[in-house]
């Protein structure tokens, strides 16, 4: 029996090159679920064509409330809400033997497309063992923990040109190329339908990469925009301050790094000053 695990970001989902297309509220946001939805209902079809037996979607952009599940190809399970103990990771526990990242996008700091790292604000860099990290770095590191491999990523080109750092010889497909951070030269959501689910089956019918289990553990640095959200980021145990922006957080493994970083962004997120001059 094969299972796949879609975790469904919407940053780089096909078409989305504003913050108001991802943002729940706007005109623009309930289109783009659509072309969100369309991009997941792709590699249902994909994984589905290669034998998948069960294809469980994971929403994982902010409210995690995105994907319409009335639009959603029948094969496949959703799970939607917040307050989930995995986060993006969500379902990676439910035996299954592969994982796929649709609509991911690229780290704060870096170039693409709503470049950012879990907020829009406040975190300028993040670095994993001394090396430059994004959301895909480590949701990937928590699924190789569990020896499960990344087989498809898709998103802008600088997301799937970085993929090939955290999960090596995993099929992507970018639906975008960036130009700057809101701008981009984007393909139409029946071309990018169409390669994401020849990905998807290419990914799953080949022999599946078994990452090592054994868990290690990590050390994560984050650049932030101001002293005094540092100060906020050192009241959680096992936070301290490398310097006057700079935090960092060790952790004896993947999964756990992963707890205490989004803990930390849920601290520095409720410390963000509004705009003055």
């Amino acid at each position: 029996m094969k299972r796949v695990l879609i975790s469904a970001d919407m940053e780089g989902a096909t078409g989305t090159v504003l913050p108001t297309d991802v943002a729940a509220g706007t005109p623009e946001y309930q289109r783009f679920r659509r072309l969100l939805t369309g991009d997941v209902n792709a590699a249902v079809a994909g994984f589905a064509d290669a034998g998948a037996d069960e294809v469980i979607v994971n929403d994982a952009h902010c409210g995690m409330n995105n994907v319409l599940i009335e639009e959603l190809d029948p094969r496949a399970l959703l799970i939607t809400g917040r307050h989930k103990p995995l986060g993006m990771m969500q379902g990676l526990e439910d035996g299954v033997d592969a994982v796929a990242f649709v609509g991911y996008h690229t780290g704060a700091g870096e170039q693409g497309v709503l470049a950012h790292t879990y907020l829009s604000h406040s975190i300028l860099g993040v670095r994993i063992d001394g090396r430059p990290a994004d959301e895909g770095t480590l949701n990937a590191l928590v699924a190789a923990e569990a020896g499960i491999p990344v087989v498809l990523v898709t998103g802008d080109d600088a997301t799937c040109h970085q993929a090939a750092a955290y999960a090596p010889g995993c099929r992507t497909v970018a639906v975008k190329r960036a130009i700057s951070r809101h701008a981009a030269v984007c393909r139409t959501p029946a071309a990018t339908s169409a390669e994401i689910r020849r990905e998807a089956a290419a990914a799953l019918g080949a022999p599946l990469p078994r990452p090592a289990t054994e868990a290690a553990g990590h050390v994560v640095e984050i650049d932030l925009d101001s002293p005094h959200q540092a100060e906020r980021a050192c009241s959680l145990p096992g936070v301290t301050a490398s310097g006057p922006r700079r935090v960092r957080l060790e952790s004896p493994d993947a999964r756990e790094a992963l707890r205490r970083f989004r803990a930390l962004t849920w601290v520095i997120g409720g410390g963000r000053e509004g705009d003055w001059t």
